[in-house]
């Protein structure tokens, strides 16, 4: 399949009604790389809604050329984009393709009849409106946010995602493969068709399936084919074997006029998996807990337009964490993270919308802060809705991460705006400053067993793209939509919150398997899925910090992650991971002590802990060790403060010391053992005077398994990304992560795309060159062109310049 990408646009803010024409004069606009996101390059305000992370929106023009050879005439020419938002328009050479409301959806207009060929450019408009800037909960960027492509296919083609392959038995030693297909011929003539699909491991060939057809002019069949693949390679989480799948489509008109062959390609896994009711998620016939994380598609300073490799980094870290799954709140998101969880070993809840055909609350002057707006993808769901969710099923189908759709996040949200005369008085997860009114029901708002319509509707359109996988959606108020229906079409419930109702639902339900859709970071919510075998898994609100959905002004987004927005590793990511890794860990943090007994009380889990030793000679200092040992001996200078054996009531072992300068040791230890398991150490540091600069590269152990793969999906980079990480250190070399320095960051021969700190309270504009450091480190996003190399340089106040060749 002949494709390229469309990665160079102009670019004009503002409304400009008369770009649509090819011959319009765009060359004063900003020259731009696709994926793009306006928002993230305007200032932070006060004016625009905390909800969005006080960015703006408005309205937006995009125009790319691009040129096909002469050879390719004849050949259906498609232009696809990944994902625009929103209410995105589009020309081809100043005709009129359609729009798409939903900004996350990917979506494909046939310009076979609009292109030309040779010398004379193609050019494609974009029009991007995005003035309801309060139109959700979290940031969602505006303009061409992630890829465009142009492929050119055959007359006798494969339909638009139409290619689904699947194994309804898996086991060890055999699976039985279906692959299913719809083929159209749009050639003048009649062709006799055959149509072979090729799986393939490790560049040998493991199993070839063909079928043959004949399709009259303009005519389309679906074709099923099957086989058995014996010894097969099983995808896991920790072996995540992929195997590539070839269909060639070969077409031979009857009157022998032409002959074409058209292929593609993709790459699936073999496994199986289901959710049991009383014993939880087995993965390949092993049971297995999903320690899940949720996250939004930003990325701090590059906000929507993300790349590939900005989630490889994430991703890694979070691999490291013992996180095994990701749910993708609350909208489909980039198709190549589900290529990298494929890769990777992630499995997936891929989510559909945040809200159907009634608006929710958003606030757009500080979370809770009344009156909300009600903008957002209500108004377009009754007309849309069935086209977007049927674009997302057929996207990604055939991921083999992807073990359940959602259909939606919080619907039965109480109030907001369903009600229901059960409960006089309903409150929601963060209704603490809801106006009483707004919390009483209320016969003139959406009656809630209208939820129970929908969410059966949904589930039916999901079952028709896919019945391989279950359906689910996160459930917000299960006090009442599980005595309304809602949740009678799932076949795996999700429960956002709300562990206090596992038993009793189960109990209800005792054909349902349940999990927590979105859960707190609270020892209490983990303890609930670890200790009962009914509860297949959590996700935790959420791995990464996000844009929007902010308190109010200056905080700019969330900081419920265990990344920050720049990726960087929190103390309660290393908390995270002596819950969640087998691989034995010992970790230090600190932070004064409290100075009064209540104060310990309130602080025993929610304590901001810090990764440094430097305090006041001789103040209280606590010490927190998370370790997935059984025990630990702590030293001070060599000097033991005794052991203490892990504490399964607070989740870390606790030590308190009068501080002394040098050198704090944690051992590790398991019971009954006198060995060293491993051990975590911390040493008092001086002043911030150096500057250390790390290109980041990802590890052999994550590229172990599919280290082709990753490497062809970060080409969908268009350029060589660098990701350097800064961190400030002393004389000694030692990490001074209290810091917040002033850098001024420069490149020669590249461009820097962003800054990024992490700290949601500065309102820095993300195209400035300079940003604090924010406890100790900074991360700088470079791009260079494929046969550059690029110096990079970092200066500060009192700090030794340092730069790195790239």
């Amino acid at each position: 399949m002949n494709t390229q990408l469309l990665n160079n646009w102009k670019f004009q803010y503002n409304d400009c009604p008369e770009a649509w024409y090819k011959g319009y004069d765009d060359s004063s606009w900003e020259a731009v790389t696709v994926p793009h996101d306006w928002s993230v390059h305007m200032p932070f305000s006060k004016e625009y809604s905390s909800g969005t992370g006080y960015l703006a929106g408005g309205i937006g023009w995009y125009r790319g050329s691009f040129y096909l050879p002469e050879e390719l005439k004849g050949k259906k020419i498609f232009i696809t984009f990944d994902g625009v938002y929103k209410n995105s328009q589009v020309w081809c050479n100043s005709y009129y393709l359609g729009k798409r409301p939903f900004g996350y959806a990917t979506f494909r207009y046939d310009i076979t009849e609009q292109a030309v060929f040779g010398d004379t450019p193609n050019v494609m408009a974009v029009r991007v409106d995005h003035k309801d800037i309060s139109d959700s909960r979290w940031f969602t960027g505006s303009g061409i946010t992630r890829k465009v492509t142009v492929t050119a296919e055959e007359p006798v083609y494969a339909e638009y995602n139409s290619i689904f392959f699947t194994t309804p038995e898996v086991s060890k030693e055999e699976a039985s493969v279906k692959i299913t297909s719809t083929i159209i011929n749009e050639a003048a003539e009649a062709a006799e068709v055959t149509v072979k699909h090729t799986l393939g491991f490790k560049a040998k060939e493991a199993l070839t399936v063909t079928s043959s057809l004949r399709l009259s002019p303009n005519e389309k069949k679906e074709i099923t084919v099957e086989g058995l693949l014996s010894s097969p390679m099983l995808w896991s989480v920790n072996e995540p074997n992929l195997y590539k799948l070839t269909t060639e489509i070969k077409a031979q008109s009857i009157t022998g006029a032409s002959n074409t062959q058209q292929n593609y390609e993709s790459m699936v896994g073999i496994r199986s998996f289901r959710f049991t009711a009383d014993n939880g998620f087995y993965l390949n016939d092993e049971p297995l807990k999903l320690k899940g994380v949720c996250v939004h598609h930003d990325a701090g300073c590059l906000g929507a337009a993300v790349l590939p490799s900005v989630w490889l980094r994430r991703l890694e870290a979070l691999k490291e964490m013992g996180c095994n799954s990701i749910r993708m709140s609350h909208n489909p998101h980039m198709p190549e993270l589900y290529d990298l969880c494929d890769a990777l070993g992630f499995l997936v809840m891929d989510e559909a919308f945040d809200e159907w055909e009634s608006p929710k609350n958003k606030w757009w002057t500080g979370h809770n802060v009344y009156p909300p707006r009600h903008q957002g993808y209500a108004e377009d769901f009754p007309q849309w809705h069935e086209q977007d969710l049927t674009d997302l099923i057929k996207r990604d189908r055939n991921h083999p991460s992807i073990i359940m759709w959602s259909i939606g996040n919080e619907i039965d949200y109480p109030n907001d705006p369903y009600c229901h005369p059960l409960f006089t008085t309903m409150t929601g997860n963060n209704d603490k400053d809801k106006p009483s009114a707004e919390r009483e029901y209320n016969p003139n708002k959406p009656n809630a067993e209208r939820l129970s319509v929908i969410a059966a509707n949904l589930t039916r359109i999901v079952k028709t793209s896919d019945t391989t996988r279950p359906v689910t959606a996160a459930v917000a108020f299960p006090e009442l939509s599980t005595f309304l229906g809602y949740i009678d079409s799932f076949d795996v419930v999700g429960y956002n919150y709300k562990e206090e109702w596992y038993e009793r639902d189960h109990g209800r339900f005792p054909d349902k398997p349940f999990l927590g859709s979105e859960n707190s970071h609270s020892l209490s919510a983990w303890k609930a899925v670890r200790d009962c075998d009914y509860i297949s898994g959590q996700y935790l609100w959420t791995g990464i910090d996000y844009l929007g959905e902010a308190h109010g002004w200056p905080i700019r987004g969330s900081y419920a992650g265990l990344l920050t927005t720049a990726g960087f590793k929190k103390t309660s990511f290393y908390r995270r991971k002596s819950f969640w890794q087998s691989e034995p860990t010992v970790y230090l943090t600190t932070a004064r002590a409290a100075e009064t007994e209540n104060e310990a009380a309130t602080e025993w889990e929610w304590k901001e802990m810090f990764r440094s030793y430097n305090y006041i000679p001789e103040e209280k200092v606590e010490i927190r060790c998370y370790t997935n040992l059984d025990g630990i001996e702590l030293f001070v200078n060599g000097k033991s403060l005794g052991r203490k054996a892990y504490d399964d009531t607070l989740g870390y072992i606790p030590f308190t010391l009068s501080f002394e300068p040098g050198e704090l040791k944690a051992v590790g230890y398991l019971k009954n053992n006198e060995t060293e398991i491993t051990s975590d150490l911390l040493l008092t540091n001086g002043a911030p005077c150096d500057i250390s600069l790390t290109n980041w590269e990802p590890s052999a152990e994550i590229l172990a398994f599919n280290k082709a793969y990753v490497e062809d999906i970060l080409t969908f980079d268009g350029f060589r990304l660098k990701q350097i990480e800064v961190t400030l250190i002393d004389g000694n070399g030692l990490p001074c992560l209290t810091d917040s320095s002033l850098l001024r960051v420069s490149l020669e021969g590249g461009k820097i795309l962003g800054l990024e700190n992490g700290n949601l309270a500065d309102v820095r504009e993300y195209t400035s060159l300079e940003r604090r450091a924010y406890n100790g480190k900074l991360l700088i996003y470079a791009a260079l062109s494929e046969d550059s190399q690029g110096v990079l340089t970092v200066k500060g106040s009192s700090l030794k310049t340092r730069s790195i060749t790239l």
